[in-house]
């Protein structure tokens, strides 16, 4: 069930929201700006991973870029007492010529960061990213 919420806003953002809806490769207005309050909401009231208290509970999906020869220290993170790995995939990326793994994660805030800390001062690794699930009270699990 939907509903209709207005709102007033000045007019340079009125005349460029439909562009701005575009270019961020949405089709639908209202999914933009509900997407938008919610990724924006979260940010406001738990801000970044750097910023959160050290006992703050995360859920999450880390992403590391890198070149072989650290897959022990992946598989070390894996199966640590820390963060609590719930699922795993890795890929070859034939085009950019590197590896990227994906682990989705439980943890607090201080043991993701001590985690991506640890991975971004790994030689071989490129790229290192964190990108936390949105808090709700309810959902479908």
């Amino acid at each position: 069930m939907s509903r209709v919420v207005s709102f007033s806003t000045d007019n340079e953002f009125a005349d460029n929201l439909d562009d701005l809806v575009k270019k961020s490769g949405y089709q639908n207005r209202s999914r933009f700006i509900r997407d938008a309050s919610i990724y924006f909401a979260d940010l406001q009231q738990r801000g970044p991973l750097e910023g959160m208290k050290d006992e703050e509970v995360v859920e999450g999906i880390i992403i590391v870029y890198y070149q072989h020869g650290i897959e022990k220290k992946l598989l070390n993170i894996r199966h640590s007492n820390g963060l609590k790995v719930t699922s795993y995939n890795h890929s070859c990326l034939e085009h950019s010529h590197t590896c990227v793994d994906a682990m989705h994660a439980f943890g607090t805030a201080l043991q993701y960061r001590m985690v991506i800390e640890k991975l971004q001062n790994t030689p071989n690794v490129d790229k290192v990213t964190f990108v936390s699930a949105p808090m709700r009270e309810e959902g479908c699990c």
